[in-house]
């Protein structure tokens, strides 16, 4: 098989491409032959070891995937060999092979295509747990959503509007802005070129905003939080400015608001029913038309270090994707 692979911790040009021997796989396991891969923005810091979750070397980037089984381990029922199937790994599946607990995937609908299938189970996952089970968003709600034009920040545009929320997108640019509201966003904010809090209070007539859906951090969180509404809910969602900001928790008093932690590698494993009920949600919204899961950019695995750079320097318009060759 061919691997892409972190030897040494560093920026995207570190990583390699090797070829290495086909695993097997065990009792209860797969082997799946992945097609496309889908990257996230947690994958530039998990190979500068940045990242809270930190592999021992040399690793695989790449958290999620679609792919068809070659094998079967021991055990293992419900499955056959060529079928379609998706699933998220935390990292390892940017490779030809991949070997993983036949528990963490999901057929996929014919009608959804690999490249579409790859990158629905982090940002979507991610954010139906941040907006269903952290926040309990409701029909009417305002949703403010931080990187608004990325895979994450798309995401809850497009599940926010889905849930029936009032969506205001934050981005950088007005290009940004304007791809957003492609996706369901009815306002918008350029966080660029105007004040986030005050930007946030006007467009809500002054209340402020129900819930804000953080994966940026940074300057951008405060202002953010200094718009709640009260008993407003903020999720904290990722870093992707490189910044943890420090919160004043006072704010928290006085707006009687809830600093809310997602971390959906954790519910996956803690409550699998309830992530297995989200992906068929999120399977079925993307059936219907109602989810874009958008694919900004697909590149050949060779290009992983282009690809993660488009990450790493907020370039990404929706998800990007890699192709893995395949073989006999």
């Amino acid at each position: 098989m061919i691997a892409a692979l972190c030897e040494k911790f560093g920026p995207p040009e570190s990583l390699v491409l090797r070829e290495m021997r086909d695993p097997a796989p065990g009792p209860g396991e797969i082997l799946v032959a992945p097609s496309r891969v889908a990257l996230n923005f947690f994958d530039t810091l998990i190979i500068e070891n940045k990242y809270q979750l930190k592999p021992d070397l040399p690793f695989s980037p790449g958290g999620e995937f679609c792919g068809r089984i070659v094998a079967l381990g021991d055990g293992v029922a419900g499955f056959s060999i060529g079928e379609r199937v998706a699933g998220y790994c935390s990292y390892g599946a940017a490779r030809s092979r991949l070997v993983l607990a036949a528990s963490s995937v999901a057929k996929v609908p014919d009608d959804l295509s690999d490249d579409h299938a790859s990158g629905l189970f982090i940002t979507y996952g991610t954010t139906v747990y941040a907006l269903v089970q952290r926040a309990n968003l409701q029909p009417g709600e305002t949703l403010a959503v931080l990187g608004a034009s990325g895979g994450a920040g798309l995401a809850a545009v497009e599940v926010g509007a889905a849930l029936g929320a009032k969506v205001i997108a934050c981005a950088s640019s007005a290009e940004k802005l304007a791809f957003a509201r492609e996706h369901g966003a009815q306002e918008g904010v350029d966080y660029s070129s105007e004040d986030l809090k005050e930007a946030l209070k006007r467009q809500t007539g002054g209340t402020g905003v129900d819930c804000v859906y953080d994966a940026i951090g940074g300057a951008y969180s405060e202002s953010a939080l200094r718009a709640m509404a009260w008993k407003g809910r903020f999720l904290v969602v990722g870093f992707a400015s490189g910044e943890i900001p420090k919160i004043p928790l006072n704010l928290t008093l006085l707006k009687g608001c809830a600093i809310l932690g997602v971390y959906w590698g954790e519910f996956v494993k803690r409550e699998p029913d309830a992530h297995r009920q989200n992906m068929e949600r999120i399977f079925d919204w993307v059936a219907k038309g109602v989810l874009s899961a958008h694919v900004g950019s697909v590149f050949p695995l060779a290009e992983i270090a282009t690809a993660l750079n488009r990450l790493k320097e907020r370039k990404a318009q929706g998800k990007i994707i890699l192709s893995i060759p395949q073989q006999e």
